[in-house]
């Protein structure tokens, strides 16, 4: 049995003149390959100022999901935490209650005793 993770950009918002990007929406998906449909999952939306001038701008047209999926966890990140901690906190998370949920299936039995 193994549990997986995966991210995704839903959607975006992005400003036609510059193809600066200013809104993306996404999710992760933590799920079970044990068959019963186990999954638990996190999603928002973040919001992003850009300087179309600044040497590392990326527009809209040569974006890729993983530019998009690092801006997502730096936006997300709590105090000291740096982006890749962030993700592997939400992972550890949404890992723990898809095992949760296999964990508790493991102990409950449905039907009749007749």
């Amino acid at each position: 049995m193994a549990i997986t993770t995966s991210w995704s950009v839903n959607n975006m918002t992005h400003v036609d003149a510059d193809g600066g990007v200013i809104l993306a929406y996404w999710s992760l998906v933590a799920s079970s390959d044990a068959g019963g449909n186990e999954t638990a999952t996190e999603g928002g939306k973040a919001r992003f100022t850009y300087d179309a001038s600044a040497s590392g701008y990326i527009a809209y047209a040569d974006l890729k999901e993983s530019d998009v999926l690092g801006w997502i966890w730096e936006a997300n990140k709590e105090g000291d935490e740096t982006a890749d901690e962030y993700k592997a906190r939400i992972e550890s998370e949404r890992t723990a209650k898809v095992q949760a949920q296999i964990d508790r299936a493991a102990t409950q039995a449905t039907g009749v005793p007749w």
